[in-house]
């Protein structure tokens, strides 16, 4: 028995107990038994208060708060005197105090691949709000990855006019935000476009959420200004519990629009006056959850137990053998069964894959209905496009020009919305991995498409009439 089979069997033995076949990990990871032990060991045998005091409850609280900052600065490698740790509820709210603070003008350009979570794509209305332009980098292949060229295009402004790339060459910058890997496609890109952007003048805020469960970030090696991430998907538990990990400097240049609670170090209501806290806690708003952050230094401590590297050829095997048998399912006619998107080989590439089934004369299935038919089998997996508009309208091949028209002309409906785009489904089917998935977790899920959809014609969805596009 291999190693990752006796994890399986032991930490995470509840899935086969259960009959699970858990194909989601790039929407959440699974916690081991032993952090969930940890968890209810430490809150049974002793007493912890709200941080923000003096008492001892409190600095009990306060003392594992920041062993659990030391911990995170620790894995990524990141120098305490470059980089910060601050907690949030998930990527997202990193995301949301990055763009809320951001010194966005006129002068400032927001360049966005189109390949990004709704979570980083969210961040152009504080653009808009600042009056800085957003920029988007379009897909430069089918396997939807994006040119080193055209990077550097888009942050240069060239082919966007004198004023653009004169304003680049005063320095005017702005942000860049990307993410290391992707979460509809897998793709990873390179973490050279950070030294890249920052070269002329933009701070980069890197979307880690997807890359960092089963891949290694060192920030003494790259120096992204910004990091997200979410806890829940590194280790799956706790939930609840992200961080923006910052260096020093980008964090001093952002102004936060409010203040609450924790945030400030002195503040007068009839003075109408306030001085923020000089530190990372000026973005921790209110109490911490200081009940569950020291889990996260648990499921550090797990991942370097079980061995990062490890967990990385871990996935990366589960994931080749995905792509091999995907690519061999046929209908009898000889007509694929699945059209994959993105790269269909190990190549820069993480452990999440996303697919269509096709019926024997090529045409989409909706993934609505292997959804249902997924589920009835006891099998997790994720449909629809993922929070990412991007990859998804490129997967589609859904112009700018089509897209235009739908938006003006539909209901507001997904289904009308589909049928003026002309689609076929709405969305994709996603199948990704973790530390516990197994060999059989794939061949179960090969087998339930071969077994479901083989020269089934697509009309035969069980879908109702409404659930239709």
């Amino acid at each position: 028995m291999t190693a990752f089979a006796k994890l399986r069997a032991t930490e995470f033995g509840y899935l086969d107990e259960q009959g699970q076949v858990y194909l989601d990990h790039t929407g959440a990871g699974l916690p081991a038994r032993r952090q969930l032990d940890a968890h209810a060991e430490r809150i049974r045998n002793a007493c912890f208060g709200n941080p923000h005091s003096e008492n001892p409850t409190s600095l009990a609280s306060s003392l594992l708060v920041e062993e659990t900052r030391a911990a995170v600065l620790e894995h990524f490698n990141a120098d305490p005197a470059e980089y910060a740790v601050v907690f949030t509820p998930n990527a997202t709210g990193a995301c949301r105090l990055v763009g809320e603070a951001f010194p966005f003008g006129k002068r400032s350009r927001l360049v966005l691949p189109l390949d990004n979570h709704n979570s980083v794509n969210g961040l152009r209305e504080y653009a808009r709000a600042g009056r800085a332009r957003t920029v988007y980098v379009p897909f430069s292949g089918p396997d939807l990855r994006i040119s080193d060229e055209a990077i550097r295009e888009a942050l240069t402004g060239a082919g966007a006019g004198a004023g653009a790339r004169a304003l680049t060459r005063r320095g005017g910058g702005g942000l860049f935000a990307y993410p290391a890997q992707s979460n509809f496609t897998g793709v990873q890109h390179p973490l050279e476009w950070i030294a890249t952007a920052q070269e002329l003048g933009y701070q980069v805020l890197l979307d880690a959420a997807a890359f960092v469960p089963t891949n290694r970030l060192d920030l003494s090696r790259v120096h992204p200004d910004f990091v997200t991430v979410s806890w829940y998907k590194v280790f799956g538990y706790p939930t609840g519990l992200g961080a923006l990990i910052a260096r020093r400097t980008a964090l001093a240049g952002l102004r936060r629009p409010w203040f609450s609670g924790g945030t400030i170090h002195v503040v007068s209501a009839q003075g109408d006056w306030h001085k923020m806290a000089d530190d990372e806690t000026a973005f921790e708003d209110g109490t911490l959850n200081f009940l569950s952050i020291p889990d996260i230094a648990v499921g550090l401590r797990w991942i370097a137990d079980v061995g990062l590297d490890a967990i990385h050829e871990h996935v990366a095997d589960l994931t080749a053998r995905l792509l091999t048998g995907a690519a061999a399912l046929r209908h009898s006619n000889g007509e694929p069964l699945v059209r994959i998107y993105g790269p269909t080989d190990g190549h820069l590439r993480g452990a999440t894959v996303t697919l269509n089934v096709l019926d024997p004369s090529g045409v989409i299935v909706d993934e609505r209905a292997v959804s249902k038919d997924s589920a009835a089998r006891g099998i997790s997996l994720r449909t629809g496009c993922f929070c990412n508009p991007g990859a998804g309208e490129a997967a589609f091949s859904i112009s700018r020009r089509l897209l235009s028209g739908a938006v003006r002309r539909t209901t507001g409906t997904i289904d009308d919305y589909l049928q003026r785009l002309g689609l076929p489904s709405g969305g994709a089917v996603r199948v990704s991995f973790g530390l516990s998935s197994s060999p059989q977790d794939v061949d179960t899920f090969l087998e339930f498409v071969a077994d479901t959809y083989r020269d089934r014609p697509r009309a035969d969805t069980g879908l109702t009439p409404r659930e239709r596009c």
